[in-house]
């Protein structure tokens, strides 16, 4: 077994890289697509509309944390919710602005925010979607939603849910995950030459 991987700001890329050619071919919960396909999916639609950066970055990595396995975060004994956005948040946060840390962990938050709020939204939802809503504790109660609005980066989390539910074209070309490498580095650069605070 080879030694775990030092994620650093000069590695963490490659890594992400990594994870989308050995896991990105796993399926995704149902869909019509690949966990990579979806992802890939959601950035080049955010690329294809002139979105910032910052947008297409977090439609690119909204998922990563399915791949809980790569961050030893979790044991192949669990038997509940291994709440994705959290565990990729987690590992992203170290590396990338908050906008799109902010976009990786509330994604499931901004379905549940959409449903309560646009009432066409819900109908936009693939099978597999809806059957996750009620894992995920339905449409946010008027409380949550007071709260979820208070967060600075809601737009762009948003934009990032509409992009997620795109992503799922069983038919769609994409580039690779390697086309978005400098975009990626970019974010990771940005973040980390910013003084701490």
């Amino acid at each position: 077994m080879s030694d775990p991987v030092v994620l650093t700001r000069d590695t963490i890329v490659a890594f992400l890289g990594s994870i989308f050619e050995r896991r990105g071919a796993e399926d995704y919960l149902g869909e019509p697509v690949t966990m990579g396909q979806h992802m890939l999916q959601s950035a080049t639609f955010a690329e294809q509309n002139g979105q910032p950066e910052e947008i297409i970055v977090g439609a690119l990595l909204h998922d990563i944390g399915h791949f809980t396995s790569e961050f030893g975060m979790f044991s192949m004994d669990d038997t509940t919710d291994r709440f994705h956005e959290e565990a990729g948040a987690r590992v992203l946060e170290r590396f990338f602005p908050s906008v799109i840390t902010d976009c990786v962990r509330y994604h499931v938050a901004a379905k549940r925010y959409l449903c309560a709020t646009r009432p066409g939204y819900f109908s936009r939802l693939s099978d597999a979607s809806v059957h996750s809503l009620k894992l995920q504790g339905g449409p946010m109660t008027p409380q949550e939603v007071g709260a979820f609005e208070q967060n600075p980066n809601l737009k762009q989390i948003i934009a990032v849910r509409y992009l997620d539910e795109a992503g799922k074209r069983a038919d769609m070309q994409t580039p690779d995950f390697w086309h978005f490498a400098p975009m990626v580095q970019r974010m990771v650069d940005r973040h980390c030459a910013q003084p701490p605070g």
